[in-house]
């Protein structure tokens, strides 16, 4: 076992405060990395202040992790000490069902692992990215591209991956329309991706505040959803929308805006549940769905993407002792658009 610095919630809704953790020591496909730079995602804070159910305590979040190969198991074939590397929010799965021999270990049916706030297949809670090292199987590390910076790439392992998924599945490119809805940290990456693959983009935000924002990271148009005329405006404008906001919404009002035969994907997660007329997707052969982040394969798929595109996150870096107040920044909808953790700081 090896002792790391970390950053942990000690119980749910405290501050998180400076603390050590064990890492094991590098099994024989496992890879060690020096994390350097660590996203906060909202989901972190859920998951700190039990927003989403009973969590496990002391918690180290961070599911964006990108960082440099410190050393390797006798049996690692794809990474070497040195190498850029990336790792996101599950740390391992059953490698079995027909999900995960499907490249779809997001959606393993015994449930993956998460890289926080989950039990590893040792038993023991895992602990994730606010902290100095961490040791992840190969099978569950990504290669950071090199025309990627590590602090701009972090952010791509949930935020990234969550919007390209959905965005792939749903065929997003020339002549679909696409609307995001929520212009933060997945939301902003939403933009960028939905550009990048030739939609035409729409964001759909609380307010025109952030619209040159938008507009420059790639959205053709930008639309302020408090404003009642946006949705006569647009009612039956699109093929698809994106939806990465973690607050409840009237969703009947939302599905008015999709075409026929068009799907409103929700890829944010309110802690409370949410109300539906069911005719709202009866009329129109439309479709409410989710999306989980990606697999393995996608994930590396996306990476790459945006290494040719030229795509990282707009980040805010910070040092550890502001991870608290970064928290409330995020509530508050005060960031543009994804904190970043330096690491040498914890």
């Amino acid at each position: 076992m090896t002792t790391v610095a970390a950053f942990a919630a000690p119980a749910a809704k405290a501050p998180l405060e400076r603390t050590t953790i064990e890492r094991r020591e590098v099994g024989e496909f496992d890879v060690l990395i020096d994390i350097k730079f660590a996203g906060i995602c909202h989901s972190d804070i859920h998951q700190a202040r039990e927003g989403w159910g009973e969590a496990i305590f002391p918690m180290v979040p961070g599911h964006e992790i990108a960082g440099i190969v410190a050393e390797v198991g006798p049996g690692v074939t794809k990474y070497r000490v040195g190498d850029r590397v990336g790792v996101g929010c599950m740390v391992d799965s059953c490698r079995e069902c027909e999900n995960c021999l499907a490249g779809l270990e997001q959606y393993c049916l015994k449930g993956n692992i998460q890289t926080y706030n989950g039990v590893g297949k040792d038993g023991e809670p895992t602990y994730g990215g606010y902290s100095q090292k961490i040791v992840v199987a190969e099978s569950f590390v990504l290669r950071i591209p090199d025309g990627l910076s590590l602090d701009v790439a972090a952010p791509l392992l949930c935020a990234g991956v969550t919007t390209y998924s959905p965005l792939r599945h749903w065929n997003t490119g020339p002549g679909k329309k696409v609307a995001i809805l929520g212009m933060g940290g997945l939301g902003h990456m939403g933009v960028k991706l939905a550009h990048a693959l030739g939609a035409e983009v729409t964001v759909l935000s609380q307010s025109l505040r952030k619209k040159d924002d938008g507009l420059k990271l790639g959205a053709d148009h930008y639309y302020a959803t408090s404003d009642e005329q946006t949705f006569r405006d647009l009612r039956g404008s699109f093929d698809l929308i994106l939806s990465t906001v973690s607050a409840p919404l009237n969703l009947d009002q939302y599905l008015s805006l999709l075409k026929t035969d068009g799907a409103f994907v929700n890829v944010g997660a309110p802690e409370e549940p949410v109300a539906l007329n069911l005719f709202s997707v009866i009329m129109g052969r439309k479709t409410l769905a989710g999306s989980g982040i990606g697999g393995i394969r996608e994930t590396q798929e996306m990476l790459d993407f945006c290494a040719e595109h030229g795509i990282g996150a707009e980040i805010e870096l910070i040092g550890a002792d502001e991870i608290n107040d970064a928290y409330e920044r995020v509530l508050g909808s005060d960031v543009r658009y994804r904190f970043v953790i330096d690491t040498a700081t914890i």
